[in-house]
């Protein structure tokens, strides 16, 4: 029986980071993967979506392109050419993943990964035959998969997943979502952008719910304004597929409501993969399928570990790798810093873009926390009105006493590569006074914050 020191089971963004670190680290590390390398993040979630997204907003500056002083004629989209771009991506990625795992001399084993008592993991390959190998210590990180309404099971046909949604063969006249998270959003913005007509429904009170109040706000005129059905606190009774349109019955605030749409896109969230995992009879503990673990990623079963969105933390690529990094370094005995939550930055990729990390308003209101806001819209950015983008703003949340950032929300073009530093900023326990004070690149979208927080001090030079 071949042993190794570390079997990770799945090759997601937790997966595969954590074998690199293990192999960096000098563990004779394997991988057990079912599908593709680099999971759902690599091959039908992050990345492929980035990619869609990207050729949208191409699209949508060639039909504006007047405004920058130029014109084009016969500005089609090509949905055939724009998928297949997305997929091509995905493929360049994968062969990078597989790159990664020659050069540190990872081991890949194709099948389906299941951990045994003393250390071992089965693995089932697609011809049914079993291997069995023994490891020091197993990591589990089989990710998760769409979640599906008990009266709206998802069949691939009239209700769909984003893995249908990432590769459509043609358009849909209409389609209607279900949840307005960041999967909902962004494939809300997508088909508008081709043309389609979009129903965006959600449960509770407010677009992108996790968000702070006046970034959903924002994004409710920004959909509005494009031409998208934005129905909040509406819930989602009924899904009846059996004519050439579904019909959904939504309860809302004024009553029943009737959708009917060509398709419907389930994105309700994820259900974790741990049910084929039989951990029951390891011993392994389990709420509502997801994995108890230590902050170490520890499991109550000896040498075996679980990360990613099979664990009760958030689910996003680069909180797994985190959580990746830690598990291993752990294991190696370098006593890594557990992971601070509380400072998970999240993006959603529409335009305007979307980025924040740490409290919201309502938050610091909910623990009593006394604090102050300072706000910069972009109209007054020198480098958001060259640009076009001028739809947005910075918004920072400071602690009123000790001045401390709480935290920081974003909506503008490039926000997502604008948060990183004040992920930093926050991490570090910077003030307000120390944001304003550093000097920012003019003209840049990121001068925006450096104003954000001289508002905070009824400083801002250019409101």
């Amino acid at each position: 029986m071949e042993k190794f020191d570390i079997i990770v089971i799945g090759s997601g963004p937790g997966g595969y980071v954590a074998a690199i670190r293990a192999s960096q680290l000098g563990f004779n590390t394997a991988v057990v993967e079912m599908n593709e390398l680099g999971g759902v993040c690599l091959n039908w979630g992050c990345i492929p979506t980035k990619a869609l997204l990207k050729s949208v907003q191409a699209y949508n500056y060639a039909q504006n392109c007047t405004e920058y002083g130029f014109s084009a004629s016969d500005v089609n989209a090509d949905l055939g050419a724009i998928v297949s771009r997305s997929r091509s991506i995905s493929d360049t990625m994968n062969k990078g993943i597989a790159y990664l795992f020659k050069k540190n001399k990872i081991t890949l084993i194709e099948g389906i990964g299941k951990p045994l008592s003393g250390k071992q993991v089965q693995v089932t390959a697609d011809d049914d035959s079993i291997a069995v190998y023994e490891a020091d210590h197993i990591i589990i990180a089989t990710g998760a998969r769409a979640a599906s309404l008990p009266f709206a099971p998802i069949d691939g046909d009239k209700i769909i997943s984003y893995r249908q949604a990432l590769m459509p063969y043609k358009l849909p006249k209409s389609l209607a979502i279900i949840g307005s998270g960041a999967i909902g959003s962004e494939f809300a913005f997508f088909y508008r952008s081709l043309g389609v007509e979009v129903t965006l429904i959600e449960y509770l009170d407010r677009v992108l719910p996790i968000e702070d109040d006046e970034v959903s706000a924002q994004i409710s005129r920004s959909f509005r304004k494009m031409g998208i059905k934005v129905m909040v606190s509406s819930q989602v009774k009924s899904v009846d597929t059996a004519g050439e349109l579904s019909r959904l019955t939504v309860l809302t605030k004024k009553g029943e409501e009737i959708v009917e749409a060509e398709l419907v896109l389930s994105a309700v969230g994820v259900v974790p993969n741990t049910e084929i995992l039989g951990l029951e009879a390891l011993g392994i503990e389990t709420v509502r399928g997801k994995i108890t673990v230590d902050h170490y990623y520890r499991t109550v079963v000896e040498g075996i570990y679980a990360i990613g969105d099979v664990i009760p933390t958030p689910a996003l690529a680069h909180v797994a790798s985190a959580e990746a990094i830690c598990c291993v370094e752990a294991i190696a005995g370098l006593n890594p810093q557990p992971i601070d939550y509380s400072l998970i930055p999240g993006c959603t990729y529409i335009s305007p873009e979307v980025a924040s990390v740490g409290m919201t308003e309502r938050a610091a209101k909910e623990k009593g926390i006394a604090y102050k806001v300072g706000k910069f819209p972009f109209t007054a950015s020198g480098k958001a009105t060259a640009a076009g983008e001028r739809e947005g703003f910075a918004k920072l949340v400071v602690d009123e006493q000790t001045d401390r950032v709480l935290g920081v929300h974003i909506v503008g073009a490039n926000a997502s590569e604008m948060i990183g530093g004040m992920v930093l900023a926050c991490r570090l326990g910077a003030t307000a006074s120390s944001v304003m004070k550093s000097i920012f690149p003019h003209p840049t979208m990121s001068e925006a914050i450096m104003e954000a927080a001289a508002a905070t001090h009824s400083e801002a030079v250019h409101i």
